[in-house]
């Protein structure tokens, strides 16, 4: 198929989603209209994804799903894309399953995908369950079900106890196979035991990182001993979490990230205290390190060394959380309604919690307070701050 005829067809498509206010009635009728668009745009032998494959995602993505796969009839994909329907997918996990495994549309949906979708469901996963495991990793879809499914499904069972875990597991990697069973989570869950890690944080590191676990032996006992001599407490959750970061990060990216904390004047020890603090810190990049500090240093007044003693700031959203709070904050404390002092921890509260107490509890006092939460009004359009103290810089 031509680009200009593929951009034809994305084109129209989007036009249609535009002119549909109701997402369902827009689903409704791009379905009905899938074979007029499909033969309007598709020569027979060049007859590429329906709309049905593609319309949960964006033009260009539509786009370049559509050219990842071609067939010369439609019959076979159709039969796939109908199975996956049967057992639970919507278009959107249909469209994310086109996108990064086209390949699974021209497989014998009765011979190779039936047998292993029955089994999913024979185990208990609901319809949702096994439509989220397929659009986050349709890869499992090409493991054998007897010499590889099968056994996968009764170790992590065994490890995670709950389907609800081994519905997470799967989500998260693709990796995960008899060998890596065999060669590397039973022998990495050992080394956790005989260090004293309890059951449940194993379970929580399997379960929510797996990736972890499935490193060889060799590298996870050395980034268990490193974590160790960092001075983690096995029985911590911290303790699986530092060994988490450590798993996933080669010793140049931690030189990177040490030496952009100490571009603030942050000394070894501030860092690695930081680091036992939260761990995840360190997975924070060299920009968002970098956009945070800036603006709480630099427009907040905070020092570096005050900022280290609260680490989870820097996985804390700057657009969405850290600047509207700060920002009210700014405007209570120019008042004289707040403490100047007031510590980081208010980036930790909850949603509500943080409302009720500085913007709802403030209401009457400044009025413009929720604008400024809602980022409609900045501080310096109320004239509390000269430019000159609130500088503006790109974030």
């Amino acid at each position: 198929m031509s680009t200009d005829l593929l951009s034809k067809k994305v084109m129209l498509i989007s036009n249609v989603r535009k002119i549909l206010g109701n997402p369902r009635t827009q689903l409704r009728l791009i379905e009905n209209r899938q074979l007029f668009i499909f033969r309007s745009f598709c020569s027979p032998k060049q007859q590429s994804l329906s709309v049905s494959y593609t319309s949960g995602l964006s033009p260009q993505s539509a786009l370049s799903a559509s050219r990842k796969l071609q067939f010369e009839t439609p019959e076979g994909a159709d039969s796939v894309l109908a199975l996956l329907r049967n057992y639970g997918c919507t278009n959107t996990h249909i469209a994310k399953i086109v996108s990064k495994y086209p390949a699974l549309f021209t497989t014998d949906p009765e011979k190779t995908l039936l047998p292993k979708l029955e089994f999913f469901r024979s185990v208990g996963f609901s319809g949702p369950d096994i439509a989220g495991i397929l659009s986050s990793n349709p890869y499992i879809l090409k493991r054998g079900l007897q010499n590889n499914l099968i056994p996968t499904y009764t170790f992590l069972k065994s490890v995670v106890m709950v389907n609800e875990n081994v519905v997470r597991v799967l989500r998260k990697t693709h990796w995960i196979t008899v060998q890596s069973v065999q060669k590397a989570i039973t022998p990495n869950i050992a080394i956790l035991t005989e260090i004293g890690v309890p059951m449940s944080n194993i379970l929580f590191l399997v379960t929510c990182h797996p990736n972890a676990v499935i490193q060889n032996r060799e590298k996870f006992s050395t980034s268990v001993k490193k974590v160790v001599e960092m001075g983690f407490d096995p029985l911590k959750v911290s303790f699986l979490k530092a060994v988490q970061v450590i798993c996933g990060m080669g010793e140049s990216i931690w030189e990177q990230r040490m030496e952009v904390y100490k571009r603030w004047g942050l000394t070894d020890d501030e860092i690695m205290s930081m680091f036992r603090l939260d761990p995840l810190c360190m997975r924070s990049s060299e920009k968002k390190i970098m956009s945070v500090m800036d603006f709480l240093v630099n427009k907040m007044g905070w020092e570096p060394a005050t900022i280290a003693r609260y680490p989870t700031v820097f996985m804390r959203s700057l657009e969405k959380k850290i600047i509207p709070r700060c920002s009210v904050v700014k405007v209570l404390q120019m008042k004289g309604l707040v403490k100047k002092d007031l510590c980081l921890g208010i980036l930790g509260c909850s949603e509500n919690n943080f409302f009720d107490k500085f913007v709802l509890k403030y209401e009457q006092e400044v009025p413009e307070l929720l604008n400024v939460y809602q980022g409609k009004i900045g501080i310096l359009e109320l004239g509390f701050v000269s430019e000159e103290i609130w500088e503006k810089k790109e974030l």
